[in-house]
């Protein structure tokens, strides 16, 4: 079973650590091979105490008016759907090209707007404690990711997987490519976007998807009978016969988070 973890442990799948933050503002990326390719950004914000309804009020407000007029294109924003003991808002953001994003990141960080927001200025109008981030990119066999708006409630799950070596990873890759979706809808789960994380510690370990679920209970549901399914336990078998062993770590291979989205959200 995997385990479900607060959201700032969700963050540590993909960078091994929170501090120092990342400012939204100020990425400092890998050298990208493909810069015309589509680019997804991950951020978690951390409100400062007493500030989360700040942050939510400037969220909803100003998401078209900084982000979208800046090029990012609004996807989605989250909360964790149990306690959020460290006041925190997860935002995913889709831009073009790694250009692109560095240039809409360097224009939100010089728009007076986001100063609020802005995790460099320490003034008591700061509504931050942090803002981590991270560059993530689709993989070959993931659905088109265009937020849209259910008309029956759902809720979100955030799964980050970490291999032992990248040789695991490409075998996980054609797993899920030739089987493991297919089988996720067989059982009920709506398979949203799979991505490749592109920077953080050991991304080239790494593989991030985003599953959509009636409910908590739903996805509890789903993901027993995926794991009794003789054609899953038969593709397990061979995939890892094959790789010579577990595709994910023992420790922290599987981070699972569910997420509910906020009113303001594109995708619900």
């Amino acid at each position: 079973m995997p385990k479900i973890f607060p959201a700032c442990l969700l963050v540590f799948a993909f960078t091994c650590s929170l501090y120092p933050a990342v400012s939204f503002a100020e990425p400092e990326p890998a050298e990208s091979t493909e810069p015309d390719y589509t680019q997804y950004e991950l951020t978690v914000f951390m409100a400062k105490p007493g500030k989360l309804a700040a942050v939510h009020d400037w969220l909803r407000t100003h998401h078209e008016n900084v982000f979208a007029k800046h090029g990012a294109t609004n996807i989605a924003y989250f909360t964790p759907t149990g306690p959020n003991p460290d006041n925190q808002i997860l935002t995913i953001h889709r831009y073009s090209s790694l250009p692109a994003l560095l240039k809409t990141s360097r224009a939100i960080k010089a728009d007076p707007l986001w100063q609020p927001m802005d995790t460099d200025l320490n003034t008591p109008e700061s509504l931050l404690e942090s803002a981590t981030s991270i560059r993530l990119k689709p993989t070959d066999y993931s659905p088109e990711f265009t937020p849209s708006e259910s008309k029956v409630p759902r809720v979100f799950e955030l799964r980050v997987y970490t291999c032992p070596s990248p040789e695991k990873l490409f075998y996980l890759h054609d797993r899920f490519r030739e089987h493991t979706m297919k089988l996720f809808a067989k059982h009920g789960m709506e398979n949203l976007v799979y991505w490749k994380p592109m920077d953080g510690e050991q991304y080239d370990v790494k593989l991030a998807y985003l599953l959509g679920h009636k409910s908590e209970a739903a996805a509890k549901e789903s993901f027993a009978s995926f794991r009794a399914d003789p054609d899953w336990l038969a593709v397990k078998k061979a995939s890892e016969e094959k790789a010579g062993g577990s595709l994910t770590n023992a420790e922290r291979g599987v981070v699972s988070e569910f997420l509910e989205a906020t009113g303001y959200s594109p995708l619900k």
